[in-house]
């Protein structure tokens, strides 16, 4: 079995069922796979051959869906890639990732030729949905009418895609893995979602992460639901969608949960809603519970996880948000997870030591890298940078990023904890804490705060508001104000760019 096995299996059984919606454009699975082998015809055509990486530089588009899964059918690796990157960012990746292809939407045409003659190799551009530059292939041009299957024979364990890591430190890294894995993340995630044939699933995360690919495009397919793609994320968009396609099911990021609940209660009807999940980034549980009372649901899943690891780590289900609200949760089906100290000892309850995660998930290796591969597996287990406690019952929650944590006057702070507690504020919309330069403390607490709509923060109110729930170490000491927190592809703050820009 395959990634593609599932997309022919339901084009045999429910040929006529909706399985993808973009747009005015619906797709049942019979017209899907048939689609999907007219383009994956044509990349043998012109050339493709197993084992080959194909870059797919897109935004969210039935486009990537069809190419994703043609680039699968030839038996060619797949290499998504953030369309945000510029030419320098994406020339590393289309080089380091031995990438023949890439294929494109037109608005970022200038930007792959830029990367691309920057390159020593030679790389075929084409781009999406058409075009009429002299040297470049149209994406349509590659479309055959040749709906037969193709007739490559695809291994579990052949490699099927490069996730690339977000970069918030140095080079992105490409996490390499094969179909049996992928099949392993969709099959534990589908036993804590339990999603049906009847199930609509909106994406509007970015497909080219590892969320929006591996637990929600991918997971929708094997279990043969209704997938509804959105181009971009854009709140009232999101909730109008909701309402006409009847979708059961929705994951955001905190950020995306935050601009949702800037839209009037009740504007839409949200009723067909099964459940909603949350991940990639901490979310407050002030926040978890005023995105319950929106939906009006309490099934709320809160998934903790990393690109290394399919995603996959640990999870909170919506019974253990009742007892267990702000921690991250047990492990993931077919997988372990241990908070354990430098020695690889897991720690005692409440000591603070680094998830570490071992399981059917994990990626094969860091793509051409094996001293950053070496580093990051000890004896099998994957070592996730991610500093945590765990309790009694053996629920882990995250405390903050290894290279995140703030030391100040000789003790540590966890930006988690201190951010929950500002979340909290009625003025604060989200915020984000680093450690800025003290010459008496080493470091004192900062934190940057984008505050709601119309409203202003008193800073001297906000530092008493804390005191009521943290030492006062933990306090800021210091306060920025923006518009908006930088975010990588995930949603998660990148708190590098805050350090270099806020002092």
């Amino acid at each position: 079995m395959n990634l593609t096995t599932p997309l022919m299996l339901h084009a045999h059984r429910t040929p006529q069922k909706v399985c993808l919606v973009y747009q005015e454009k619906e797709y049942t699975y019979q017209s899907l796979n048939e689609e999907v082998n007219c383009y994956a015809n044509g990349l043998i055509a012109h050339g493709i051959k197993k084992g080959d990486k194909i870059a797919v530089f897109m935004r969210n588009s039935d486009d990537f869906i069809i190419a994703a899964y043609a680039v699968w059918k030839v038996g060619a690796v797949l290499v998504p890639i953030n369309f945000r990157l510029t030419a320098t960012e994406l020339s590393y990746i289309l080089g380091q990732s031995d990438s023949v292809l890439v294929l494109a939407d037109a608005e970022l045409e200038d930007v792959c030729k830029e990367a691309c003659a920057s390159l020593a190799l030679s790389i075929t551009i084409a781009i999406t949905p058409e075009t009429s530059t002299e040297g470049l292939l149209s994406f349509r041009e590659m479309r055959t009418n040749n709906i037969d299957e193709t007739g490559v024979t695809i291994a579990p364990l052949d490699d099927a895609e490069i996730l690339y890591t977000s970069g918030t430190t140095g080079k992105p890294k490409g996490a390499l893995f094969d179909h049996n894995t992928i099949l392993n993340v969709n099959v534990a995630y589908n036993q804590i979602a339990r999603l049906e044939e009847e199930d609509c699933y909106l994406l509007v995360a970015p497909i080219f992460h590892s969320a929006g690919m591996n637990l929600i495009f991918l997971t929708t397919m094997l279990t043969g639901g209704t997938l509804v793609v959105q181009r971009d994320f854009h709140p009232v968009e999101a909730l109008k969608a909701i309402e006409k396609h009847k979708v059961t099911a929705f994951f955001g990021v905190s950020a995306m949960y935050n601009a949702i609940l800037q839209v009037p209660e009740k504007s839409f009807d949200l009723s067909s809603i099964r459940f909603c999940a949350y991940g990639a980034a901490p979310m407050s549980p002030a926040l978890v519970e005023q995105s319950m009372a929106y939906f009006g649901t309490n099934q709320f899943y809160n998934y903790c996880g990393l690109t290394e690891a399919g995603p996959g780590g640990i999870f909170l289900s919506p019974e253990q948000h009742k007892t267990k609200l702000g921690a991250g949760g047990k492990s993931m089906p077919l997988t372990n997870a241990r908070v354990v100290n430098e020695q690889m000892v897991d720690v005692v309850p409440g000591e603070i030591g680094e998830l570490t995660l071992r399981g059917a998930t994990l990626m094969k290796e860091y793509y051409k890298k094996p001293e950053d591969t070496q580093k990051t597996f000890v004896n099998g287990w994957l070592l996730t940078g991610d500093l945590a406690t765990i309790d009694e019952e053996g629920f882990i929650t995250v405390v903050d990023r290894k290279k995140d944590m703030i030391i100040s006057g000789g003790e540590n702070v966890y930006s988690i904890e201190v951010e929950q507690v500002i979340n909290g504020h009625p003025q604060v919309l989200e915020a984000a804490t680093i450690g800025v330069p003290d010459e008496q403390w080493g470091e004192v607490v900062a934190a940057v705060i984008v505050a709601k709509p119309g409203e202003t923060v008193n800073e001297g109110e906000l530092q008493q508001y804390c005191r009521k729930s943290l030492a006062g170490y933990k306090v800021p000491r210091k306060f920025f104000y923006v518009e908006t927190l930088p975010r990588n592809a995930s949603g998660k703050i990148l708190k590098y760019h805050l350090r270099e820009t806020i002092q």
